[in-house]
């Protein structure tokens, strides 16, 4: 199907780059507020914005087909006080400005994607945690993902359809958490990291822009979605995997207490790395959604064969 235009707010990243690479083959345009001004590469055009103040790029979220909300600060970092409050500022002020936005326009984005996070579930190692059962989890990163996405449901203009999409750890050729094990694997440290039991759900970075295209074309679906892989794996499969896709046999393992050290040493958090995420994308399963990449084996060689 095409579309007339899609909008990405705060979509200059790593992920805004594959939404747009993905939409521009089946939209009239997209549109990217960002920033950090960029020149126009065939249909996908960029705005300046803030994040903060109504200006100019208002005008082309009329008429939009879908509006994803990627904006938010790297939570890869030491949670001090000043990285909590950009960290939450950062999601939440983006979202008020384009709820009041839209709720003044008289043809505002039929469908309007905010992407938000998977780790909002409890650490689970007994179940799947699915958008109907799921147990919400506690602490500073539930915390900021329970105030995000009660930000963007607030009401608005009855038009626009939303969605919060929570996103698992996405798993591309370019940037995020794939490029970072694989050096890790490369190093001859790519072993179990912590007890290694901890579940990781991962997605394949086109399947994240398959799901968003379905969830456009399914104008029943609403609320909350999990956009995770059918198919979780245990951090110690996980590093497996990628050491056999490599051809490396061998992997010194990271317990809890030097990966501590080694968070503090490169302003992160181990929580990022221990939390158990074990979710299921009950939703577009149910729906009828196909991933292309289920498995972890298909997703690795996939992001491996095509590396430059």
């Amino acid at each position: 199907m095409k579309y007339n235009k899609i909008v990405l707010a705060g979509g200059n990243g790593y992920l805004g780059g594959v939404l747009a690479k993905h939409f521009s083959s089946i939209a009239d345009e997209v549109i990217i507020f960002s920033r950090k001004q960029k020149a126009d590469e065939g249909n996908i055009k960029t705005l300046l914005w803030d994040g903060k103040t109504e200006e100019n790029w208002i005008n082309e979220l009329n008429n939009a087909d879908l509006l994803v909300n990627l904006c938010g600060k790297n939570v890869n970092c030491r949670y001090t006080a000043k990285n909590r409050e950009e960290i939450i500022n950062s999601r939440v002020i983006p979202t008020n400005l384009l709820n009041r936005v839209i709720d003044k326009l008289a043809n505002p984005p039929l469908l309007w994607i905010n992407i938000t996070s998977a780790t909002i579930y409890r650490h689970a190692e007994d179940e799947p945690q699915d958008e109907l059962n799921g147990e919400i989890g506690y602490g500073f990163s539930i915390d900021v993902c329970k105030i995000w996405e009660r930000a963007f449901f607030q009401p608005t203009n009855p038009k626009t359809r939303k969605i919060a999409l929570r996103l698992g750890i996405v798993l591309g050729r370019t940037d995020g958490a794939f490029p970072r094990l694989l050096n890790l694997v490369k190093l001859g440290m790519g072993g179990k990291q912590g007890h290694g039991t901890q579940y990781v759900s991962w997605v394949h970075e086109q399947d994240v822009a398959l799901s968003i295209e379905w969830l456009l074309g399914k104008g029943e679906i609403k609320g909350i979605v999990n956009c995770t892989a059918p198919n979780a794996i245990k951090n110690t499969e996980l590093m497996k995997t990628l050491r056999k896709s490599y051809g490396i046999p061998f992997g010194l393992p990271a317990p809890a207490w030097l990966l501590e050290i080694g968070a503090i040493i490169i302003g992160t958090e181990t929580e990022l790395i221990l939390k158990s995420r074990w979710v299921k994308p009950g939703v577009l399963l149910d729906s009828g959604f196909k991933f292309q990449y289920g498995n972890i084996d298909e997703a690795v060689h996939d992001i491996l064969s095509l590396r430059v």
